[in-house]
């Protein structure tokens, strides 16, 4: 078999993503445990490690001090890190969104290649650079609104640095404290939310609803292309912002005694309630908050954002479709609707799967972390421990980057769970849909049916 053959072989749509992950956390890794990329003290490889699959993985998590842990060249190597990670999952998401619209299956490397090539309406270099433009100006917008917000904090490089982990949906932050000192500051708080949610809708919804907000500016009778799709993400990242911070609102400043002014305890509730969309920053002490608020941020990391976007999670379209799928068993519907449409049965198939790999993943990730995080202490002493392992695991599956201050006192067993579940969760989703049904054996028969008791 010639070298080209091979290649094609091992470069399909499935792998290609893998590998690019793989290969920028193992380059990423090796330039932060350089000297030069170290600040106080030396990072040894195995946080170097963590940090970068944290940074390519857009998660947020870190096991020592951004803004202490590592020298200016370190920082500015974080940022391209988190960039890359960014762009390339906007990138493979939003093309294969883009396939997937198309009736194209990911594993058929024939039709990609057509669809790519041979489609007169879709120019992949053009649709590159429009990712990276649209990318880079709404960073470089965010930076500008940061630096005005508090120009003595925000240097032009710390401007950047936390507009790119915003909309990078990465959580990253060079302050000890996170954002707790931003806490009653609404520009720079409602500019990082703004670039969380632009972040967490993704390429193909910004697109296409910027040019129907302009075609409607022009004309009454602008259509909305793929005004169903559109229309789903939007209204359901709207309600998981608005639930989430009502919810947290009120496991915090209502249920216990309120501990902050009611401007900003509205503010740090929506602000909460918008980064647990997989963005990982905090204005309030995530360890000193109620079980009930972590529960909801749990929720809410998990569902995390929408398709072809940097966001992690299992997607709000995934949570529609099997809201909407126990409805319809509720009410005896044969069929899945949403909206005008209803789902088909591949796809509500693939999001009972993909909820299936994801509960069983985090139960088993859970119970390894109860070992290598203090297995061997009592009931009494590992009391509320669980809620913490589980809030950790979720964070990282969903890459969204928020902890419970269990990140820096992880063991080296416990950064390794961890860092492998910042990457299945980053690519396992998208990997697994793609990837199952080409393992599986098309049957040309089928079996007699029968009832079987449940419950």
């Amino acid at each position: 078999m010639s070298l080209r053959r091979r290649l094609k072989r091992i470069l399909t749509p499935i792998s290609l993503p893998v590998l690019f992950f793989a290969a920028a956390i193992l380059l990423g890794a090796v330039l932060l445990h350089a000297p030069f990329s170290c600040g106080a003290g030396r990072v040894s490889f195995l946080d170097a490690l963590f940090t970068s699959t944290s940074a390519v993985c857009v998660t947020g998590l870190a096991v020592v001090d951004t803004g202490t842990a590592y020298s200016r060249a370190g920082q500015v190597i974080l940022m391209l890190l988190i960039q890359g990670g960014g762009l390339g999952i906007m990138t493979f998401s939003t093309l294969a969104l883009y396939l997937w619209k198309k009736r194209v299956s990911l594993t058929d490397k024939i039709a990609v290649g057509q669809s790519i090539l041979n489609n007169a309406n879709f120019h992949l270099g053009r649709f590159l650079i429009q990712v990276f433009a649209l990318t880079l100006l709404i960073e470089l917008c965010g930076a500008v609104l940061l630096f005005i917000s508090d120009p003595q904090t925000f240097s032009p490089f710390y401007a950047l640095f936390h507009a790119v982990s915003a909309f990078c949906n990465a959580g990253f932050a060079l302050h000890p404290d996170n954002f707790i000192r931003y806490q009653d500051n609404w520009p720079v708080n409602l500019t990082i939310m703004a670039l969380i949610v632009l972040g967490g809708l993704g390429f193909s919804v910004i697109i296409e609803s910027s040019s129907f907000a302009c075609a409607r500016l022009r004309s009454r009778r602008a259509v909305w292309k793929d005004e169903w799709y559109n229309s789903l993400v939007l209204k359901t990242s709207l309600f998981l912002i608005a639930a989430g911070a009502v919810s947290l609102y009120v496991a915090e400043f209502v249920v216990r005694k309120p501990y902050l002014p009611a401007s900003e305890a509205v503010l740090a509730s929506l602000f909460q309630s918008v980064t647990c969309r997989t963005a990982g920053f905090n204005t309030l002490n995530i360890a000193a908050m109620t079980d009930a608020s972590l529960l909801f941020m749990i929720l809410l990391m998990f569902i995390g954002g929408a398709p072809g976007s940097c966001a992690g999670g299992i997607k709000v379209t995934t949570f529609r479709v099997l809201h909407s799928f126990i409805m319809a068993q509720l009410r005896g519907r044969h069929q899945v609707t949403l909206g005008k449409y209803a789902v088909d049965s591949e796809s509500v198939n693939s999001a009972l799967t993909l909820l299936f790999f994801s509960v069983a993943l985090l139960f088993f990730s859970v119970i390894v972390l109860n070992f290598t995080e203090g297995g061997e202490l009592s009931h009494q002493q590992t009391q509320g421990r669980f809620l913490e392992l589980l809030f950790e695991a979720v964070s990282a599956f969903g890459t969204v980057g928020l902890s419970a201050d269990l990140t820096p006192k992880l063991s080296p067993g416990g950064k390794v769970i961890i860092i492998c579940l910042m990457f299945i969760g980053r690519l396992g989703p998208l990997v697994l849909l793609g990837s199952v049904q080409s393992f599986g054996t098309k049957l040309l028969y089928s079996r007699p049916e029968e009832k079987l008791s449940i419950g």
